[in-house]
């Protein structure tokens, strides 16, 4: 179970986004969190996912309270989740090829060796050929390029997956495939899942349940 328990958290203590706000995804469930964009919704998802440390609360993870948060997190609960941005471009080093880019938490976690078998095969699953696994950001599409980036968050078999407005840049096919990918992974391992999102219809058609932003800030 991931629990957000009261969590306060913004970028500014003396003006916090959210206050208060608690959400519970039990194990194997997938939530849908709806909302405009810049109400906040993003921020919960980086504090869930142990990015942002919010300002006052507590992030449970499977009966674990979250020990630290980014790199300071201990890897165990670092390494639970998976998380797809909206802006693929803004997530990936444009220097590195989509292989080095799927392979970097392998790499991060020591594992590097494991790269040569585990990236292709994860490549083709969310549908990118050897032809473009040897290209660099720029010399692919936006969907192609966030291809990859579910690749990277797959690659060390999370637990949680976060997806933050994974979909808002791509159109309905890729859209479609990505969703499926996900979907397909979280039935082979029991994964868990946040989805971000303004698109009310995706989300209720993707997600076991969907819960608006006002209903965790009562409207604040």
């Amino acid at each position: 179970m991931l629990e957000l328990r009261s969590i306060t958290a913004g970028y500014d203590r003396a003006a916090p986004v959210m206050r208060g706000v608690d959400l519970t995804i039990a194990a194997g469930a997938s939530v849908g969190l709806l909302g405009p964009s810049g109400c906040g919704k993003s921020t919960l998802a980086r504090v869930a996912a142990l990015l942002h440390r919010p300002d006052a609360g507590q992030v449970v993870i499977d009966g674990e309270a979250a020990r630290g948060w980014r790199h300071r997190a201990p890897r165990e609960q670092r390494t639970a989740f998976g998380v797809v941005f909206q802006q693929p471009r803004l997530s990936a080093d444009p220097r590195l090829t989509l292989t080095d880019l799927i392979a970097e938490p392998l790499r991060a976690v020591g594992r590097a060796p494991e790269s040569a078998g585990e990236v292709p095969a994860l490549a083709a699953r969310v549908g990118l050929g050897k032809d473009l696994i040897g290209r660099r950001p720029h010399e692919v599409s936006d969907g192609q390029l966030q291809r990859a980036c579910l690749a990277r968050a797959l690659i060390l078999r999370p637990r949680w997956l976060i997806c933050d407005e994974m979909t808002a840049m791509l159109d309905a096919s890729t859209t479609a495939a990505l969703v499926h990918v996900v979907e397909e992974y979280r039935a082979e391992h029991g994964a868990g899942l946040l989805a971000v999102g303004h698109d009310r219809v995706l989300l209720e058609r993707w997600c076991d349940r969907t819960t608006h932003w006002d209903e965790l800030t009562g409207g604040r």
